[in-house]
């Protein structure tokens, strides 16, 4: 045994600059985020980002405010980070970016949720007085306000939540008054009487933008009305056929309507059934290209072809319940025939049974031929269907019978209508039709069309001399917006050219009202500009409840108006016209959202951000009223997303069990997985969400996250003195260092585009690619193991700390949180990464042909590691260390490139051989990378105890007999430095 003691090995991990950092790998971000949450309020970030930006142009992104009546959706979710990324990147671009969330806080939903709990209580809404009624309604408004506030807090969302807008504030209403009461001065508001759409079930008028179209299956008829005058003698006794899917509609009827393109004829019933509607020898008229269908549908077995029909040879028909005893004469007028250029033969008869009361075209068409309705005795539209969808006392044979139940479901008027049909022998067939009808999209139950006095805005009222009318103004104006995407200006401009006169009236409590006095026995509706002004004063002090404290004396009386003379209008406003006013409250109002636009000669600008179904909506809204009251858009970008489906493409609903809640994935994952998914998708589009997706938004995030947490760990072993002028940099770093210019243009160009997953992808690109699998991979040897004194080592870490500046910053608006982390990790007295600008990175550092050299490079390396990877796997090697590859290259261009380099370094190969050639035959090679080869072997000589190189060098140096020479030199500094703080 021996007594000689063994020196034991020198533990080397010590002497290397290996990466450190507090920064976690494992995010941690739902325990993490509440903590920086709490930061930002501690520091009073938003207070700071206005002071940071003040003075510089501005860019507003004016909210379009989310209803209050519930916990927040994935969709909203979606949309607040989207505002969220526009503001956060438009102040690190260099603008003042402001954003004051706000909130939608009148109208018929939470009105209906009021009334639901009166029911639920045995309560009548009827006996409460409006005004308690509507500080019921405010209440469970600001309920719900609170709870969403946190709820977008917690996305990370930065705004003003302390001092939000609300169309419930009392300046607010104050200012939507003034704004409708500009309408009425202007002469553009007025009250008509003409189908609109109406819910039976809510029982109150509906916009366009409250309705969605969902299947029904609703029954259709076939309906004979007999002709009464013709200018041809062989059409008497015979009947026009209507066919209609609203059969209720039947006793409104007051014409037929024909197409003057379309061939009919005369047909005549040869055979049918004993027990057929459709009898021998009836005598029909009908469009040549329906009639089989008409008389496969009634079971008609044969039938000829009389003759032609020009349908303006009929001049009148009479109503199928035309002299029926007990109605009184109510049907006893004529039906007159009349051209529309809105009917077709697709389907049907041919012919389009009309009864103004009940359809737009139907209206029209009574406006039209108004001359020839008052000639055949009906010069009134008539009314006939009740705000629950009742007849009307009135009505013979059907009063009372209702279309819908108070729950939307069919009720009995079309059966009523259907058996006296059958009675007076006018019905050929019935059937049942599935097809898209409006519904609406609150009580999700079906709509009709009633004919009702409302409040509307004039489309196509000259407004000065030039004739210029809202819906020419507006027209104008959608030219002037940039539409995000382009098709958005082809889609609003489609909806403004066909849309009618806009239907501002509700029939309900909660709500800004319609602030105008009508002289009674008229229509004229009172003009003061001191009855306004005081109107909008009390709205400033007490709210819209000062409408409905009297009689409307305190306007009137004060300034000689005898209350006895005016009605006051007690209707409320579209909700739609609540939000479409918010510029005027919002964005003129408020110092710190007032701006310069460039339609007025400045250079600010205007954001508005929603789902697409905001071109009938918001967008739609706001850009009547502003083109109304101003002449002109109260936006300059219109940016739209699509709606979230699930994993399969299809619309979230809870029957599927499909939903996805963003409170669950915030508690599972953290926010900023969510915020990295939202500008990852093509948001432009209809995008998916669900585990599958987010288990890969998390898994990218992973990566991202630890090339940050990379550069930090590097970073902790550098300092200012350690910097390296460009100039003399290694031609890698100078490479590096050139992508940084090309992606800040990139990356500024696609925040200026709204365009988020072009940033995701650049720099989950430049992250992963360009830095993770390749520079750092490239350089972890020198940085970890070269002398403190290495250019090479020094200057990676400078060119690490000028790309963790970029990286942080270009990602910040996107992973809010784990900027502001790893911000924080690098600087740690610093205040905010939110608070900074995009670095200026100098235009001087491009270098077109050193990065055209270097891409060749790293085709080349390619080649060198798909070669080893297949050593690795067949177990003949365990790292590419342990290799020292012959690579061949016989492209010119290739083989240039690689001059001079170590390629040894750059494929991290102990050693590697580079020489002119093909190849051997059996040499690994890329089809994608023509004319370079590699045989694979192994390196030669001993391991290196520091830097696990192999090479024959190691022991070259007697004091460090166990390392490389390179190895050997840095342990020398090391030990001196040691040796002199000691």
């Amino acid at each position: 045994m021996s007594d000689k003691t063994e020196t034991p090995a020198r533990d080397y991990s010590e002497t290397l600059f290996l990466p450190q950092t507090e920064f976690p790998m494992r995010a941690g971000l739902p325990q993490r985020e509440p903590l920086l949450l709490q930061r930002w309020n501690e520091i009073k970030l938003y207070e700071r980002l206005r002071e940071v930006q003040k003075g510089r142009t501005r860019f507003v992104l004016h909210d379009g405010p989310p209803y209050a009546n519930g916990n927040i959706h994935i969709g909203h979710a979606l949309n607040k980070i989207l505002k969220d990324l526009v503001v956060r990147s438009q102040g690190m671009l260099g603008f003042d970016s402001n954003y004051v969330p706000g909130w939608d806080c009148h109208g018929l939903p939470i009105e209906w949720k009021i009334e639901e709990e009166y029911r639920a209580k045995g309560k009548n809404k009827d006996d409460v007085d409006v005004v308690e009624f509507r500080r019921e309604c405010r209440a469970f408004a600001e309920k719900w306000i609170d709870v969403q506030r946190e709820e977008f807090k917690r996305l990370g969302v930065e705004g003003d939540w302390t001092n939000p807008y609300q169309t419930m504030s009392f300046d607010a209403e104050a200012q939507i008054a003034r704004e409708i009461m500009k309408f009425a001065v202007s002469e553009q508001l007025y009250r008509g009487s003409k189908p609109v759409m109406w819910s039976s079930v809510e029982k109150t008028a509906l916009a366009e933008a409250e309705v969605e179209y969902h299947e029904k299956t609703s029954t259709t008829i076939w309906v004979k009305f007999p002709i009464t005058n013709t200018l041809d003698g062989d059409l008497d006794g015979a009947s026009v056929v209507i066919w209609t899917t609203t059969p209720w509609t039947i006793p409104a009827n007051r014409a037929i309507a024909y197409g003057a393109e379309i061939g009919y004829g005369l047909y005549r019933v040869t055979e049918a059934a004993d027990d057929n509607w459709a009898k021998v020898g009836d005598r029909l008229i009908l469009a040549d290209k329906l009639a089989a269908d008409v008389f496969a549908a009634a079971r008609v077995a044969g039938y000829e072809r009389v003759k032609d029909v020009l349908p303006v040879m009929i001049e009148r028909c009479a109503h199928p319940f035309r002299g029926l005893e007990g109605a009184n004469g109510y049907w006893d007028f004529a039906v007159p025939v009349l051209p529309a250029d809105y009917v077709t033969d697709d389907a049907g008869t041919g012919f389009v049974h009309t009864a103004p009361g009940h359809g737009a075209d139907d209206y029209n068409t009574f406006l039209k031929h108004r001359a020839v309705f008052e000639a055949c005795g009906t010069p009134q539209v008539p009314h006939t269907v009740a705000p629950d969808s009742s007849y009307f006392p009135d009505v013979p044979f059907f009063a009372g019978e209702r279309i819908y139940d108070d729950k939307g479901k069919d009720a009995g008027a079309n059966e009523a209508v259907i058996k006296k049909l059958i009675e007076v022998g006018a019905l050929i067939v019935r059937g049942r039709l599935k097809h898209q009808y409006p519904h609406s999209w609150r009580s999700k139950g079906p709509l009709i069309f009633r004919n009702t006095p409302q409040w509307f805005i004039a489309m196509d009222k000259p407004l000065d001399d030039k004739g210029d009318t809202l819906r020419q103004r507006a027209l104008h104006a959608i030219r002037t917006v940039e539409w995000v995407p382009e098709s958005g200006e082809n889609r609003i401009n489609g909806m403004i050219e066909n849309r009618p006169d806009w239907v501002v009236s509700r029939q309900r409590a909660w709500g800004v009202p319609i602030t105008v006095f009508v002289k009674k026995g008229t229509s004229e509706v009172l003009k003061d500009s001191q009855v306004n002004a005081a109107i909008a004063d009390a709205f400033e002090k007490e709210g819209a409840d000062a409408w409905y404290v009297d009689d409307g004396s305190r306007f009137l009386t004060p300034f000689g108006h005898d209350v006895a003379d005016y009605e006051k209008v007690t209707d409320i406003l579209d909700v739609w016209f609540d939000s479409g006013s918010t510029h005027a409250f919002a964005l003129e109002k408020r110092e710190d959202l007032k701006v310069h636009r460039i339609v007025d000669g400045g250079s600010d600008r205007v954001m508005y951000l929603e789902g697409s179904d905001q071109h009938r909506g918001w967008f739609h809204s706001s850009l009547l009223e502003s083109c109304g009251t101003r002449g002109r858009a109260p936006y300059d970008i219109v940016v739209t997303h699509g709606f979230t489906l699930d994993e399969q493409g299809r619309k979230m609903s809870k029957s599927l069990g499909n939903t996805v809640a963003p409170q669950t994935i915030i508690k599972d994952f953290g926010a900023d997985i969510l915020r990295l998914w939202t500008a990852s998708v093509d948001y432009w589009d209809d995008q998916r969400i669900g585990p599958e997706i987010i288990k890969t938004t998390s898994e990218t995030y992973r990566k991202l996250r630890n090339t940050i947490r990379w550069m930090l760990g590097s970073l902790a072993h550098f300092r200012e003195a350690d910097k390296v002028a460009v100039s003399g940099m290694p031609e890698l770093e100078r490479f590096v260092l050139h992508r940084l210019v090309e992606l800040d243009g990139e990356i500024r160009e696609a925040y200026g585009n709204y365009d988020y997953k072009r940033v995701v992808a650049l720099l989950n690109s430049f992250m992963t690619t360009d830095l993770s699998a390749f520079y750092f991979d490239v350089r972890k040897d020198s940085l970890y193991c070269d002398p403190i004194s290495s250019v090479v080592r020094r200057s990676a870490l400078t060119v690490i700390d000028q790309t963790f500046r970029c990286v942080a910053t270009w990602i910040a608006p996107i992973l809010a949180f784990t900027a502001e982390e790893a911000w924080l990790a690098r600087y740690p007295n610093a205040e905010s990464v939110h608070l900074e600008t995009f670095p200026e990175v100098p235009t001087e550092w491009r270098d077109e042909a050193l990065a055209e050299r270097w891409a060749k490079v790293r085709r080349v390396r390619r080649v060198v590691t798909g070669a080893l990877e297949i050593e690795r796997a067949q177990k003949r090697i365990g790292a590419s260390l342990e290799a020292a590859p012959v690579v061949h290259i016989a492209d010119d261009s290739l083989w240039n490139a690689v001059q001079g380099l170590d390629m040894a370094e750059i494929c991290i190969t102990s050693a590697i051989e580079v020489v002119r050639g093909e190849g051997p035959e059996e040499a690994f090679r890329l089809e994608d990378v023509k004319g370079v080869a590699v045989v694979p072997r192994l390196a030669e000589g001993r391991k290196c105890a520091r830097s696990w190189k192999v090479t024959p060098d190691v022991g070259a140096d007697p004091e460090y007999p166990d390392v490389t020479p390179r190895d050997a030199a840095a342990l020398r500094e090391w030990d001196q430095l040691r040796a002199a703080a000691e």
